[in-house]
This record gives C-alpha cells, structure tokens and sequence, in this order.
C-alpha cells in the first residue's frame, strides 16, 4: 500500500526499509544470527514445497467466493487494501485481515461499509476462484496442543481457547495480488501466496537459510525436529492466534514432526501517556529519534522494566525520566562508582585481600547475591523478563544497603581490615552485575567490564565467581547521566519541526468559517483523484475542488453539511476555479470531514 501512495516498485521501498531497520537494530544493540527477509530464495522456495505437502496430504481445497474488488483502482483487494467497521466490536477502523480493536481475524467481506484503502471509494463484490486452507480438520490436535502445553500463560491459553470456541474456519492461502509468492497448486496462476500464511514459514525458512550459510544444509533440522529443541516467540496479545493456532496446525499438516511453539511470550498493549501510538499523529517515539535523545541502553533498560507482560502498561517521558535518574544514575550507577572509587582511592585500584573469616553480615551479603543470581536466573527461563529487571535492580539495591551498614569509609580510618573486606564483597556485587545487566544493556555491561578489567565476554555463572584479591581495577567513569523529561520533549519537538509560539486570537477571527451544503459534485475530468464541489455558504454558492475522490464519492458527499473556509484566495486546480477549503481531521493518512452534530442553516458561522 505504501508503495502504491509513492509510486515506487515494493521492492525498491522495502530494500530501503530494511536496510534502515539492520542499522537501526546494530544500534540498539539487539543481535540476530540471521536477520533475513521472506523475500529470500530460499524463504519462497521452502514456502512452495511446504504447501505442496499440505496440499497433497488433504489440507488445501478450492473454493469461488466473493471478494472485494475496487472498479477505482481496477484491483482485487487484498486484506489490508480495505478498512471498514468491525462486525463484532463496532471499531470503525478494523483491517480486512484484522481488528487491531477487538483482535479478532477477518476477512474483507465480513467488514461492514468496506472501502478501500488507496482511493476511499466503496469496492464491489466478484468472484473468484481461491485454495483454501481446511483449518477445521486440525481442530481437535490444536485445542489439545494449547490445552496440553504447560509453559503457556492462562492469557494466552484463553486468548487462544476463547478463539476456538465458534469453531475454526477455513482461512485463504491466495490472493488477487501480483506481490507476493505465486501460489503452487496447480491451475492457480496469478495466484500468490497470502503474506500471513507465508510470512510465519519464515521461522523455518531463517534457519534453513543460517545453516545453509555456514555450510550445513542439514543443520536446520536439529531445530525443528529434535524433541530437545525449543522454539520461543515473541510477539504482542494481538498476534495470539496466528502463533497458537494457525502456524501450528500448519505445522502437523505436514505430518512430518515439527516441532510446535514451545512458549509464545505475548505482551499486552504499550500506550505513550495514554494514548495508543501512532505515527500518523506523531504520538510516540521512534527507534532512530530516541537515540538522539539518549542512548540505547536507557531506553532498552525503561522498555524491559515497563515490558507490558501482565496487563497494559503506559510510558511517558516523566517515566523515563524516573527510570533513568532514579534507579540507573541513583540506584546502579551510585553503587558501583562509589565501589570502584573506594578501590581506586584506598586500595591503590587492586581488589583488596578479605578478613580470612568474613562476618556474618559480610556472608549474608554475598549468599543474598547467590540466591538474587537464582532468582533472575529463573525470572528469565520462565520468560518474565519484567520480572528479571527489576530483580537486577534488587542486586544494586542490595549492594547499596550493605555499603550503607558497613560504612567502609568509616571503617577505613580505625579498623582497615575490615574496610577491606566490605569492598572486597562490594567489589563482587559489581562483578555480577557487569554479567547480569548484559541482556538488559550490553553497552553499559561492556563499559563496566572495561573497568573492572574483565577482558573476554564471561559466562553467565561467572557472575558468582569473585574477583580475587589483588585483581587491578581502571580509573571509574559515571556510567549514566541524568535527563530531564522536559528538555527531552523540546529536543523532540526540535527533531520534528514543531514551532511552539505564542499567536493572537485576532489572527483566528480573520477565518471565514461557516457551515455549508454540498449541492453538487463530480469528478475532476482531468482525474478522478479530484472531486468539483458546489457548496451553499449561505449568502452565495462557492465551488472547490479537492484530492478527495480517493476517499469520497461525488454520491457520497453531495448533500453533505460540511465546514468550509470561504475567505481564500482563488487559484486554478485540475483547470477549475477553487475558492474554498473543507475541514477534516487526519484518520491515520484517511481525511474525515468535520461535521455539526445536528443540521444548522447553511451560513452559519463557525467560532
């Protein structure tokens, strides 16, 4: 769709896409062994041979019905070509594949005043031949794979289950679209694969594609049917049943032993101040705008402490300012500068040697760091990686409170031995903690290794073997700095051109708004793109002309109560006179005519 509105090739917009996202990913420190795309060879080669095998196992049948096709742009529309109403919640905005609302999957004729999504106008229904997936027939092995696997949440147990509940349906493999995979089957040229229905093979096909880089065609297989091996998804509330449900039962439609989803770890949703994201609206931060801001690691730190993993949760720069300031500088950084810089100033930057008894709160500190260790440990072999950070923080918490009763800087005057053995345990806590917050921030995990002098990448039990005494430590840095919410909303505003300033009301007054009727309209003659309005303003009838054929009708607005600013200059458009402007709010790219809420008099004047 995004191609169409720019008028380039698909191709040429996602290679450019993907290319920003690989830079992007590098920068925010998130590693993949293969970042592939489905458009690979081997992605479109595996996905036609895999359904080859369902097809001739049963699973796929041919059915002519009714789908949407828009006589504007002289197309088939594919699901997310159409927008319409939800036929189960009412949302006025649902995707012919999906309700982003209510959740629940689609298909375009079920939407209620479908239009379509390029030109706005509303589609007709024809015929047309597609192959279906039987859904249906797997019921029974897929209600008893999720009723049966003990590592899914009850969430998304029941998410899944209450989906089941009216019964499966056959769902489309192909589609009227010449982008995508051509479909297989025999007799279905012209055909391409649906992207949901492919795109999920793309698990398979990455490691397919990974083995066959490192010279080992065969590798994959250890993955996908070894019964050792698990499979781990990430993935938003929303995207529930194509993880449980259909990627499943494609997979035993295969009757060939994959493995299925082992655990799918869904999110509930993420609002910024309460509002649901969206670009359209510039509501929210994007990836390449918050590393100008801060680094990574902040924002890597604030999004796994707010991971919506149990109900949905909302981020606001005011709480990225407390997450930062307050347990990143306050919290983590303190302890562990205060540490090093003991150790620096005290101990000529070597561990210094422990009491050869350590006393008992000295011990109670270091098994209060084995039994944290555990704890994040399990935390994140049971996926709650909400829960793993904050007990990461417990660490740092703990080391401050124990530096806090040991008072090493008392200590340090009178008895030196024992000042030597709370830094010696401080020292070990910081050790830890330059491995436990690897998988949170590896910038920072990497930055405090180099002061600790830790040279190799260590493994995740090392966190629980000590620096030994004597072991020399560099200079300390602070490792954070603190931000200001509002300085970071200025910078922001900045990035994006906003202007904030001050303008007097009697600049408003100036606008001639009134309430019109449209009382006639028709298509440009040079474009269908532009509609001719005549619009009754009450003292006179002014004419505009518009881009609004590709989201309105001439039938759709004539007789419409409109607002419409008057008092404008003239000018030529598609060799028409236009005197006026309409009124409309922004829906996602998709204008939306203002209207009074009851039929006023045309001329009525607008405050």
């Amino acid at each position: 769709m995004e191609a169409i509105k720019r008028g380039v090739k698909p191709r040429e917009l996602t290679d450019k896409v993907h290319s920003e996202i690989v830079r992007l990913l590098k920068e925010w420190g998130i590693g993949f062994d293969n970042y592939t795309r489905t458009e690979s060879e081997t992605h479109k080669r595996f996905v036609r041979d895999f359904y080859m095998k369902i097809y001739n196992n049963g699973f796929i049948f041919t059915k002519v019905e009714s789908h949407l096709y828009c006589e504007n742009c002289e197309r088939f529309l594919p699901d997310r070509f159409v927008v319409g109403t939800c036929p189960y919640c009412g949302y006025p905005h649902a995707r012919g594949d999906q309700c982003e609302n209510c959740g629940r999957l689609l298909e375009p004729t079920q939407l209620i005043e479908p239009r379509c999504s390029i030109c706005g106008s509303k589609p007709v229904v024809r015929e047309s031949k597609h192959w279906y997936f039987d859904l249906p027939k797997l019921q029974e092995a897929v209600q008893r794979y999720i009723e049966e696997n003990p590592n899914f949440t009850e969430a998304v147990k029941n998410y899944s289950l209450n989906y089941m509940r009216e019964g499966l349906k056959p769902r489309a493999l192909t589609r009227d679209n010449k982008w995508g995979i051509p479909a297989p089957f025999p007799g279905a040229d012209g055909k391409t694969i649906y992207v949901w229905m492919e795109a999920v093979l793309g698990y398979i096909s990455a490691t397919i594609e990974y083995f066959e880089r490192l010279g080992d065609p065969e590798g994959w297989k250890k993955f996908w049917f070894d019964p050792e091996a698990r499979t781990l998804y990430f993935i938003g509330k929303d995207n529930i049943p194509f993880h449980t449900i259909i990627f499943p039962a494609l997979l035993l439609a295969t009757r060939e032993g994959y493995n299925l989803p082992w655990d799918v770890s869904a999110t509930e949703f993420l609002t910024y101040e309460r509002k649901k994201f969206s670009k359209t609206h510039g509501i929210g931060i994007w990836m390449d705008e918050a590393l100008k801001l801060a680094p990574a690691d902040y924002w890597r730190y604030a999004l796994l402490y707010l991971r919506p993993e149990g109900k949905d949760t909302d981020f606001s720069l005011r709480v990225f300012e407390e997450l930062v300031n307050s347990h990143l500088n306050d919290t983590l950084g303190n302890f562990i500068h205060r540490t090093l810089l003991f150790v620096w100033r005290n101990f000529d930057g070597r561990i210094p040697k422990p009491a050869s008894e350590l006393g008992e709160e000295d011990s109670k500190a270091l098994e209060k760091l084995r039994i944290l260790h555990g704890k994040i440990t399990n935390a994140l072999e049971r996926i709650k990686i909400k829960e793993a950070v904050e007990l990461v923080m417990e660490v740092a918490r703990e080391g401050n409170r124990y530096l806090n009763t040991r008072a090493p800087w008392k200590l340090i005057k009178t008895r030196p031995e024992e000042a030597a053995t709370v830094i010696y345990v401080a020292s070990q806590y910081v050790k830890a903690l330059s491995i436990l917050i690897e998988p949170i921030m590896p910038f920072t995990a990497e930055k405090l290794r180099r002061l600790i002098n830790l040279q190799e990448p260590p493994s995740w039990d090392d966190a629980l073997s000590p620096l030994e005494p004597g072991h020399p430590v560099n200079k300390p840095k602070p490792l954070f700095k603190k931000v200001k919410a509002e300085e970071l909303v200025r910078k922001l505003e900045e990035m994006r051109g906003a202007v904030v300033k001050r303008v007097d009301v009697s600049e408003f007054r100036k606008l001639d708004l009134r309430i019109g009727r449209v009382v006639e309209a028709s298509y440009c003659p040079e474009s269908r793109k532009y509609v001719i309005l005549r619009i009754d303003v009450g003292d006179r009838v002014v004419q505009m002309v518009g881009r609004l054929g590709e989201h309105y009708s001439p039938e759709d607005l004539k007789g419409k109560l409109v607002v419409v600013l008057t008092n404008l200059k003239p000018r030529r458009i598609c060799e028409q006179v236009s005197e006026a402007m309409l009124l409309a709010a922004d829906d996602e790219g998709t204008p939306v005519l203002l209207k009074p809420e009851k039929d006023v008099e045309p001329g009525s004047k607008v405050f």
